[in-house]
């Protein structure tokens, strides 16, 4: 049987818009039996550990902006009210403006791409566009623009993601594969990139594995480990059996490619150490490993991030994926355009799941908050971008650019449900705070 043309494809994604109008996604009020997002919250916390939600709290008492971070099972609750397209990616389920960043490709370029992967799961390509496109405008809002100027800056990031996919509809697929923001190709041809972004650059090149290990480690009696600071970084007694962690790390060499398992021999671990992550993952256990190379003085610090179910699976389906550390592994290879060399996953012996990645290997993202209005709208036109190749990468590019067309229709909506939705997420913040001053949560200063 032949397969279907791309243009026969890009008719099937128009005729999307009769059950879906690009229109409808610019509608967002809650309904009436709108789950309170203080209880989505406590429920996520009943598994997270008890010790780290008042940090968790504190965190996104912040702003608006720190709230819509750590809100991703509100939002996906939210948008999955709406009316869907039908027309399927690997999703992020994540895709706010701060998860995406720089970090070092296995060639030593620095890369833009998405860099966070934890409620990665198939699902309507929307999802994340109308998650980027209310981030945007939520973090403009707290930057001090207006909100009308706040939402044209979403509409300029869903334009890019717009204009991309029909660019990417019309490449071979193998070019699409290779499709990757390279960041000296970006600083080379953006006229308007300022001195703040290039320090940005000039930072991330630092953030290594040595810049980590002189700042997170410590010599006592001879021997290197981790420097305790507690709540961020602390020592757990659980980890004192060697024989477990050498179990462990067996089961996550096993899980990386052979030539891999070849570079991951020569290192020794030395230490662990619980480590506290940012906003929306803090409470989920997460942890370091110091690692030093055979010959010396050769560190390697990689972190064990616990994953647990998507925020998208009540929504969108159960991933096929039982282990949920290698969920997440297989959906950052399928969005990424490279990815960590470590990159692994292993199941405790509790049966939690977790995924292991570098610590830092030259990682780095904007400071969104310092952002001027048009360092904001590149910066929200880059993120489309790059969201984009990652859809086209995983879903078929020619039906969601059929859907998506060249007006501005689509544009157009998600700039009116990004001003819709931060003024939800203004609300639901407020509602933390209440919350909070009720003594509902505990709050802790970050």
């Amino acid at each position: 049987m032949s397969q279907p043309t791309p243009e026969e494809r890009r008719l099937a994604g128009r005729a999307r818009r009769t059950d879906s109008p690009r229109s409808s996604h610019a509608a967002w009020s809650p309904g009436d039996d709108r789950e309170d997002p203080i209880a989505i919250l406590e429920r996520q916390a009943a598994d997270r550990v008890p010790e780290l939600l008042p940090l968790r709290y504190g965190r996104m008492a912040a702003s608006p902006f720190a709230f819509l971070r750590g809100s991703a099972a509100v939002m996906a609750a939210d948008i999955a009210t709406t009316r869907p397209t039908g027309l399927r990616v690997q999703c992020c389920g994540d895709a706010h403006l701060s998860n995406f960043g720089l970090y070092a490709s296995p060639e030593r370029r620095l890369v833009f791409d998405l860099n966070d992967f934890d409620e990665t799961l198939p699902g309507p390509f929307e999802y994340d566009v109308k998650r980027l496109a209310a981030s945007v405008t939520v973090a403009a809002r707290g930057n001090g623009e207006s909100p009308r100027a706040a939402a044209e800056t979403a509409r300029a990031g869903a334009r890019r993601y717009r204009e991309a996919m029909l660019a990417f509809a019309r490449m071979r697929h193998l070019d699409v594969w290779y499709a990757h923001a390279d960041v000296d190709a970006v600083l080379a041809t953006q006229a308007t990139v300022t001195k703040r972004l290039q320090k940005n650059v000039t930072k991330a090149r630092g953030r290594t594995s040595l810049q980590a290990f002189s700042k997170l480690t410590e010599t006592v009696d001879g021997k290197v480990r981790f420097r305790d600071d507690p709540p961020l970084v602390t020592h757990l007694a659980q980890f004192e059996d060697r024989q477990v962690l050498e179990e462990l790390l067996r089961q996550y060499r096993a899980t990386l490619p052979d030539e891999r398992r070849v570079l991951a021999d020569r290192y020794e671990l030395v230490d662990i150490a619980q480590k506290v992550v940012s906003v929306g993952s803090v409470g989920t256990r997460a942890f370091i490993t110091l690692n030093i190379g055979r010959d010396g003085d050769d560190p390697l610090i990689l972190q064990a991030k616990e994953a647990t179910a998507s925020v998208l699976e009540p929504h969108t389906g159960r991933s096929r994926y039982r282990q949920q550390g290698k969920r997440v592994v297989v959906g950052q290879r399928l969005m990424q355009a490279t990815s960590d060399i470590f990159l692994g996953w292993l199941r405790g012996p509790n049966g939690r799941d977790f995924y292991l990645r570098q610590l830092r290997d030259m990682k780095g993202s904007a400071e969104i908050e310092a952002l001027n209005l048009s360092e904001l709208t590149l910066y929200a036109e880059l993120c489309g971008w790059v969201l984009a190749r990652a859809h086209a990468r995983t879903g078929d590019a020619a039906a969601i650019a059929g859907y998506l067309g060249g007006g501005e229709a689509f544009d157009k909506a998600m700039r009116d449900w990004a001003h819709a939705y931060a003024d939800q997420t203004e609300r639901d913040h407020e509602m933390l705070l209440r919350a909070i001053d009720a003594g509902r949560v505990p709050a802790a200063a970050a």
